[in-house]
């Protein structure tokens, strides 16, 4: 019953449970069961919700602190003290304490490896808290950094809360619902994307070095996705689902270093999923648990494509 009351939360826009302090601005991607793109991407069969904003320092910082005492996992890595990072970290293993960076709570999280990622996805996926980060969304293997079965990790059956996979990212950045066609760049627009500081000017991101660092989450407020993401061009680039090339894991959106051709619809990218880099992130998505319709409205009455292969850093 805990569960379903969770999940019923989430269906409504929020993660959260009395013993977390995580919130996810959830914004829907779209009605089911649209084509995919020209690309091969965007088609999703069913209806489910993407975090509004990447996963920040602030978030994954309460993640640390509810589940990384000590870091077998190797879930915190010291670069996020510094440099593009906005975690530091205190006390020695078996005691550790995290905190954020003072101006910095709001950026995207980075250094972050793609299995960090999934074990993020878990936690929540979980209810938060003590929620175990080897099970849940994902079943990871080994116990340690690198699972034993991390070139073949894939979504459970029942997840509701879970890493995007590539056609949900893809979906979200660039499908127009009521003309049931995508746009070429994530500000709904087929017009490349500018370079500039934040601002409320559309059609803008973080990118080509303009600004010199990764910037709050939501920070371009005339950007919007046509679903009503931000920063699914620039900033950093995020992580999802995909398996290419045999071992590499995908992800998209180029990062605040990089040109605009990067948000391009029809570029795609994957690296090692093992790296921790500056410049990557991710954000999450979620479905409803299976049967829980009559909940959800229950508590809404209560409460009244290819272009290259990269591997650029």
């Amino acid at each position: 019953m805990r569960i379903r009351q969770l999940l019923l939360v989430a269906s409504l826009g929020v993660t959260a449970s009395a013993a977390s302090a995580v919130t996810i601005d959830w914004v829907s991607g779209g009605g089911a069961g649209n084509a995919a793109d020209d690309t091969g991407f965007g088609a999703v069969a069913y209806t489910y919700k993407i975090s509004k904003y990447e996963v920040t320092n602030a978030q994954y910082a309460e993640f640390l602190n509810a589940k990384v005492a000590a870091d077998p996992l190797g879930l915190y890595n010291t670069s996020m003290g510094s440099g593009l990072g906005g975690i530091t970290r205190s006390g020695s293993s078996g005691s550790y304490t995290y905190s954020v960076i003072v101006g910095r709570e709001d950026l995207p999280v980075t250094y972050v490896s793609f299995y960090d990622s999934l074990r993020f996805a878990n936690w929540l996926h979980n209810g938060q808290g003590a929620g175990d980060t080897e099970a849940g969304a994902y079943t990871l293997l080994g116990g340690t950094a690198i699972p034993s079965n991390g070139l073949t990790v894939t979504r459970n059956a029942g997840a509701t809360i879970f890493l995007t996979s590539e056609d949900e990212w893809y979906k979200a950045a660039y499908y127009n619902a009521p003309s049931a066609s995508y746009f070429d760049y994530p500000a709904g627009s087929d017009t490349q994307t500018t370079c500039t500081v934040p601002g409320a000017t559309a059609n803008t991101a973080n990118c080509n070095s303009v600004f010199g660092d990764l910037t709050d989450v939501g920070s371009y407020t005339g950007s919007a996705s046509p679903n009503g993401t931000f920063d699914q061009a620039g900033n950093a680039w995020e992580w999802n689902e995909a398996v290419v090339s045999g071992s590499f894991r995908g992800r998209r959106g180029g990062s605040f270093i990089l040109d605009p051709s990067s948000f391009a619809a029809s570029t795609r990218d994957y690296t090692d999923p093992s790296f921790e880099l500056g410049r990557v992130g991710f954000r999450v998505a979620s479905v409803p648990e299976p049967g829980t319709g009559l909940l959800v409205m229950a508590g809404l009455l209560g409460l009244a494509g290819w272009r290259r292969r990269s591997l650029r850093r």
